[in-house]
């Protein structure tokens, strides 16, 4: 593993070295380290660029780790990802990817990475983009997550990206059956001319289904953001959907909430909330011998952690 390699995958994956239990390290466009164990197997797909892993029913307390790592300037590439986790399975996902662009030309991953959740099972999705690198080539990441949900199973997505993306596309659509739950929490910083916008499409199908999809932002200097984010409630059941942005200096943000009812006891709710930080915040934290500028940081860490 070269410095680079290990900087990226650190950020991204909170890897020192090789992980132990099932992974995949993807790097420059090719796999470069993979191990399955018993209860998880990865194998390469047949059809076309990506992986399959298959999560035994019953596995606990178990994680896989796939980063992706891109150090190559003007490498561009498309991979498609399925997982099948099994009933009853307690189990964590840690995927992320960090472009390290030192050259000219644009470099670009776009990850689709589809979820089937068997019943009754509990997923932890952590997902988180990174870039880096003194090149005047774009840093560019498109992931899209495609959600199947059996009864009453539960999925929580972590997903970060607070660093060196010029341009992310962030697309999620979730089916939930009877019973499932979906949780998100997305945390996203942009600054410069960076571009972000993020779309989630959750179908709560079945009777007492549910979903609550988070974003919070904090756009700054002359970036743009846009939140889209529509439930659609199918059955008998609750969701809830917030957007909470903090937008600086010549930013601008969009935030897009929608709300569909195709049932008389489908309960869903919407709050977008989008401000400046306030200004006896700063003054609060000056008092305690911070400058201007410290105090911006600290809130602004704050409110993304």
């Amino acid at each position: 593993m070269n410095q680079i390699t290990q900087q990226i995958l650190e950020e991204v994956a909170q890897l020192h070295g090789i992980p132990e239990g099932a992974y995949n390290i993807r790097e420059n466009g090719k796999s470069v380290g993979r191990s399955s164990t018993e209860e998880i197997q990865i194998e390469t797909r047949a059809d076309q660029k990506g992986i399959e892993v298959r999560i035994r029913p019953g596995t606990k307390n178990k994680s896989v780790h796939i980063p992706v790592v891109i150090s190559q300037s003007g490498l561009e590439e498309v991979v498609y990802n399925d997982f099948y986790i099994g009933d009853d399975c307690d189990v964590t996902i840690i995927a992320g990817c960090g472009i390290h662009n030192a050259g000219n030309d644009a470099s670009r991953h776009d990850g689709v990475h589809s979820f089937t959740i068997g019943k009754n099972a509990k997923v932890k999705y952590v997902e988180k983009h990174y870039g880096s690198g003194d090149g005047n080539g774009e840093r560019i990441m498109n992931p899209e997550t495609i959600v199947d949900m059996e009864e009453n199973s539960y999925m929580e997505m972590d997903t970060v990206q607070i660093k060196g993306v010029d341009s992310t596309i962030r697309k999620t659509t979730a089916h939930l059956k009877d019973g499932a739950r979906l949780v998100v929490m997305e945390r996203l910083m942009t600054h410069g001319k960076q571009r972000a916008e993020s779309y989630f499409d959750v179908y709560c199908d079945g009777e007492d289904s549910g979903a609550n999809v988070i974003s919070r932002s904090v756009a700054r200097e002359d970036s743009y953001q846009k939140f889209c984010s529509k439930l659609i409630g199918n059955a008998a059941c609750s969701g809830h959907t917030e957007c909470d942005a903090i937008i600086m200096d010549n930013a601008k943000i969009s935030a897009v909430p929608e709300l569909e009812a195709n049932h008389p006891d489908a309960a869903l709710i919407h709050e977008a909330a989008i401000g400046k930080i306030a200004g006896e915040q700063i003054v609060k934290l000056m008092t305690l011998g911070l400058t201007e500028e410290e105090a911006e940081e600290k809130i602004v860490e704050g409110f993304l952690r």
